[in-house]
């Protein structure tokens, strides 16, 4: 699957868009300059994503990538 097609995914399971995760993610205090801070462990993002979104942990790790900022 690629990484656009996973997004596309988690999109139609969870109604919300990769901006969408990003403006969350920065409300939450995760975000530095625009991207994940480099101290935030992916765990983390991952437990948020499971724990509010039910997503799996390949839906997970897509979006900390996204944060990341991976494009494709």
């Amino acid at each position: 699957m690629s990484f656009q097609a996973y997004l596309d995914n988690i999109e139609i399971k969870t109604g919300k868009s990769p901006s969408d995760f990003k403006e969350m993610a920065a409300e939450k205090g995760l975000m530095e300059h625009g991207l994940l801070n480099p101290k935030v462990k992916a765990g983390e993002v991952i437990s948020w994503l499971k724990e509010e979104f039910d997503l799996g942990h390949g839906h997970s790790m897509a979006i900390v990538a996204f944060l990341k900022g991976k494009k494709e």
